[in-house]
């Protein structure tokens, strides 16, 4: 293939300009500002100035990206990319200068404008900006330039380098509990890691993904070339080490991010039924946290040991009547909704949910539900011998036993033969129809699978929280677990988990920019939708399916080229 000497500058000039907005719509916000609290390298880098660099380098590895172009050409690229990425940032700096602009523009700031020209001088400060903006650009286009073997473990170790960084804080806090102070002076220099260490994992996560890169696949094919007796034995031995590692996941983990891994253990569960509704069937159900408040109030009335309780069971004991009457209600919206697809489905089961929670909140079921002042003294669940599950630490226990079950009747599902109903009924209601499919059934089923795993989810959300309301029931319960599933990938068992990951853990982890949640909702819907829009891990069939259609699309758009 040709390359060509000739630089793309008209390109060049565009993109850095896309991507010097984005920077400026980061900064002006106050992003910036407030991530810069939070160093990820102590000295060297913060979380402000990575969103600072993010844009050029990106943009830049993007635009070059298959370039028919010399190496220099490339660069060259890049770095003007970079540079002119900082002329929109140098332009808010000169602006705030000369005009107070907090009076209408509040995010920006004295300290921001000290970041932004890295805290010398407004002259000096743009031309430095414009510069370091430049390089960073030259850096992401030379990275393009690279080798695939070179290429990737130099982005991982990048990746998993910076998040360290960010979890320096609650890394250092478990080692200390472990090792002492003296052990993580090593490692972490306050709630940063420390230069020497972060140059060392560095160079250890690319050195381990290099060794991977280039051996993996013979490692790989000499494992398969083994007798079936000894690969049954590592794949038990993997699964063993899986197993003990999520046994004694407590005792690494303390309480703080055992509360956290059972709050991301709830919505994986709940992940796991809208899963079988959209992912299986197809079925976009946006009342789906009507289940889980059902599941939860039946939990709270079954149990409660206040005036409202109304039976006095235990945990266990009502645990399957949750499930139960969850699924009952998966039923009842399944029968007035079965001959309505797509916009129309979601509209009637978000009408369905707003019914349940505002059910929750009249007066008219005040005396069974407490209405506005929810239901209290919620009992944890008992062991024996009178111990109740009290700490996060035990009840994250009960709460792998509900995600191990619902995963493992989601994936004998998804292989059974009612499970390919879901997917033949998923892309075509008609053909399924036709070949025999019983829509009513299947539809009613699906229904009803899905809201057991929320109910479920729900009874243990009554029980971890031991006083539940209706405001923790709103519509943003459904939106978060539907985002999810895009995140992870729809259909795909192990993507609920990335996705519950990723848009629940990452938040509760970085918990003072949690008001930017619905941000970053947002930033990672619209990077899937162009990116990866199978999601971070699909499944396999999902996957095939949209790389069919992509081929079909690329063949059609070459047969109007071509005129024929």
């Amino acid at each position: 293939m040709a390359t060509i000497s000739r630089l793309d500058l008209r390109s060049a000039l565009r993109m850095g300009l896309i991507a010097g907005c984005l920077t400026l719509s980061v900064a002006a916000i106050g992003l910036v500002e407030l991530f810069a609290q939070r160093a990820l390298i102590a000295g060297v880098i913060t979380m402000g100035q990575v969103l600072i660099f993010i844009s050029p380098a990106l943009m830049a590895y993007l635009t070059v990206r298959g370039l028919r172009a010399s190496r220099p050409m490339i660069m060259l690229d890049g770095f003007i990319i970079g540079a002119v990425s900082a002329l929109p940032s140098v332009g808010l700096i000169i602006l705030a200068t000369l005009f107070n602009l907090r009076q209408f523009m509040p995010g920006v700031s004295p300290t921001l404008v000290s970041i932004l020209t890295l805290g010398q001088g407004p002259v000096v400060g743009s031309l430095a900006l414009i510069g370091v903006m430049g390089i960073v650009g030259l850096a992401g286009a030379a990275l393009e330039t690279l080798a695939e073997s070179y290429r990737r473990p130099l982005l991982a170790a990048l990746i998993w380098t910076l998040t360290l960084g960010m979890f320096s804080e609650i890394l250092g806090n478990r080692l200390r509990d472990f090792f002492g102070s003296g052990a993580t002076a090593l490692f972490f220099s306050g709630k940063a890691l420390s230069p020497i260490f972060a140059l060392v994992a560095f160079a250890a996560i690319a050195g381990g993904n290099r060794f991977w890169t280039v051996r993996g696949t013979g490692i790989k094919s000499r494992i398969d070339e083994l007798p079936p007796e000894r690969q049954r034995r590592i794949q038990f031995g993997t699964l063993g080490a899986g197993v003990l590692l999520l046994v004694f996941l407590p005792i690494l983990l303390g309480t703080y991010l055992s509360e956290v891994v059972n709050t991301v253990g709830l919505y994986i569960l709940a992940g796991l039924g809208l899963n079988i509704v959209v992912g299986f069937a197809g079925l976009l159900d946006l009342g789906y946290v009507a289940f889980f408040a059902i599941g939860a109030y039946s939990m709270a009335v079954l149990t409660s040991q206040g005036s409202l309780g109304l039976v006095g069971l235990n945990f266990w004991e009502a645990l399957p009547f949750c499930v139960i009457i969850s699924a009952a209600a998966g039923i009842v919206l399944g029968v007035p909704v079965l001959r309505m697809r797509g916009d129309y489905l979601a509209i009637v089961t978000l009408g369905f949910g707003e019914i349940i929670r505002i059910l929750a909140l009249s007066d008219l079921l005040k005396p069974l539900i407490g209405g506005a002042q929810g239901v209290l003294k919620i009992p944890k669940p008992p062991l024996f011998a009178g111990i109740s599950l009290v700490q996060p630490t035990q009840f994250y226990y009960v709460v792998l036993a509900g995600c191990l079950l619902a995963a493992f009747v989601s994936y004998r599902l998804g292989e059974s033969r009612l499970g390919r109903q879901w997917m033949a009924m998923r892309e075509d209601e008609d053909v399924a129809e036709a070949m025999g499919i019983k829509l009513v059934s299947a539809k009613l089923l699906a229904f009803a699978c899905g809201a057991a795993f929320s109910g479920l989810a729900g009874a243990l959300f009554a029980s971890k929280l031991t006083s539940i309301f209706p405001h923790s029931f709103n519509l943003i319960f459904s939106i978060n677990v539907l985002c999810l599933i895009i995140i992870g990938g729809m259909g795909s068992l192990p993507g609920v988990v990335v996705g519950a990951l990723i848009l629940v853990g990452l938040p509760e982890l970085l918990r003072e920019f949690a008001e930017y949640r619905l941000l970053m909702y947002g930033a990672l819907l619209v990077v899937m939708m162009l990116a990866k829009p199978e999601g971070f891990w699909p499944s396999a069939v999902r996957q095939r399916e949209l790389q069919a259609d992509q081929e079909l699309l690329q063949a059609q758009r070459a047969a109007l080229e071509s005129g024929d």
